[in-house]
C-alpha cells in the first residue's frame, strides 16, 4: 500500500539531486569561518532577504531564540499572537534560555496589527517589565497558514517605530508568504529587523534554518550560537543542500498550495468535516471533524495510506509538501471522498 505522508512538511526527504550536491559539497571548519559551502548559503540567504547578513544555525527554534535573547534580554517582554509556534512548540525557550515573557495577543487569523498590540505595550514604569518586541509568524502555523499583507506589515513597521521596539519574523515558511501574498522575501523583510526561515519545511531540505539581519546583529547571533553549541564545524555538507533548495525548489512552492486547496475542497464535500476551503491559503489545512472522533479519524486514514495529525479531539492538520505529487494528492482526495465513518460518532 503506497502511503502519503501529510503530517507536515519536514517529512520531505533530500532528493536525488540534492544528496548530489551535498555529496560533491566543498567544506571547510565553519566555526573558524572556513566553509565556503556555508559562507555561500549565508550571502544568498542575506541576498534573498535584503538583509546584511546572514547566520546558518540548526533549527527554526534556534534561529527565533536568538534574536530574542540579544534583541529582547532578561526581564523584558514581547508581543506575540496567542497561537504562536515560539509559544507553543519550542520548549519555553524564550524564557528558559533568553529570559523574557512572552506576551500572547488574541488574533483572528494569527495577524498582528498596531489596534491589538497597542494596548498590551507595558508604560515605562520601574516594576514592570518593558515591552521590547513583536514577533510575527508569517506564514502563521496553527492559524491556518496566514500570510501577512503589505499593509499589515506596514502598520506593524509604524507601530514599533513609535515604541521603539524591535521586529522578528518567524518566517519559517517566508516563502509560501511570498508565493501567497505576491511579495518578494526582499520586500517582506524590509519590514522586520530580523528575521529566521527554514530549509527543512517545504524547501526539501535535511536540516537547518537561517537567521538574518543586520551585520552587527548576525556577528553578535553567531557568538550565541556558539554558546548554544550550535557551532556546525564541516556543516558544508548540509549547507550545500540548503543551497540546492534554494535554488531548485522555491517555485514548486506554488504547486503546493494547489494540492492543499484541492484537499479542502473535497473535505468540504464530505459529510463528517468541517472546513471552509476559502481558508486555505497556503499548503496548510485544518479542519474539523464534528461528531467524530478526530484520533479515530486519523486512525481510518492511517490504514487507507494517509498520513496527517490531530492537534485536538475534533481538530485534524494536513500539511502538503514536494513529496506528495499532485497524482498523489488526487489519490489522497478520493481515499477522504471515499472514507466510511459509521460508527466512528464520538
Amino acid at each position: 500500500m503506497k502511503v502519503y505522508d501529510l503530517r507536515s512538511d519536514t517529512v520531505t526527504r533530500p532528493s536525488e539531486g540534492m544528496r548530489k550536491a551535498m555529496y560533491e559539497a566543498e567544506v571547510g571548519d565553519d566555526v573558524y569561518h572556513e566553509d565556503p559551502s556555508v559562507n555561500r548559503l549565508e550571502e544568498l540567504a542575506a541576498e534573498i532577504t535584503g538583509k546584511e547578513k546572514a547566520l546558518f544555525v540548526t533549527s527554526g527554534s534556534m534561529g527565533n531564540l536568538i534574536p530574542v535573547y540579544l534583541n529582547c534580554g532578561h526581564g523584558n517582554e514581547f508581543l506575540i499572537d496567542y497561537r504562536g509556534h515560539m509559544i507553543h512548540y519550542e520548549l519555553a525557550s524564550v524564557s528558559a534560555i533568553a529570559g523574557a515573557l512572552p506576551v500572547p495577543v488574541v488574533t483572528e487569523r494569527g495577524i498582528l496589527s498596531s489596534n491589538l498590540l497597542e494596548k498590551k505595550v507595558r508604560p515605562d514604569i520601574y516594576y514592570m517589565a518593558r515591552t521590547r518586541m513583536v514577533v510575527v509568524e508569517n506564514t502563521h502555523n496553527l492559524a491556518g497558514g496566514t500570510f501577512y499583507t503589505k499593509e499589515e506589515l506596514g502598520d506593524i513597521n509604524t507601530f514599533a517605530e513609535t515604541h521603539s521596539l524591535k521586529i522578528h519574523m518567524d518566517g519559517a515558511r517566508l516563502f509560501n508568504a511570498s508565493i501567497a501574498s505576491g511579495l518578494k522575501p526582499e520586500e517582506i523583510c524590509g519590514f522586520v529587523d530580523t528575521v529566521t526561515f527554514c530549509l527543512s519545511k517545504g524547501l526539501g531540505a535535511p536540516v537547518g534554518a537561517l537567521l538574518c539581519g543586520e551585520r552587527a546583529f548576525v556577528d553578535e547571533a553567531r557568538r550565541v550560537r556558539k554558546m548554544l553549541g550550535g557551532g556546525m564545524r564541516q556543516a558544508g555538507i548540509l549547507a550545500a543542500a540548503g543551497i540546492y533548495a534554494l535554488e531548485n525548489n522555491v517555485d514548486k512552492l506554488a504547486e503546493d498550495h494547489v494540492k492543499a486547496k484541492m484537499i479542502a475542497e473535497v473535505l468540504a464535500q464530505s459529510e463528517w468535516a468541517v472546513i471552509d476551503p476559502g481558508r486555505v491559503v497556503t499548503n496548510i489545512v485544518y479542519f474539523g471533524t464534528g461528531s467524530y472522533n478526530a484520533y479515530s479519524v486519523v486512525e481510518k486514514l492511517r490504514e487507507r495510506g494517509v498520513l496527517c495529525g490531530a492537534i485536538a479531539p475534533d481538530q485534524i492538520r494536513m500539511v502538503t509538501h514536494l513529496d506528495v505529487s499532485l497524482e498523489d494528492v488526487r489519490e489522497v482526495c478520493n481515499i477522504i471522498a471515499d472514507l466510511n465513518l459509521e460508527g466512528e460518532v464520538d
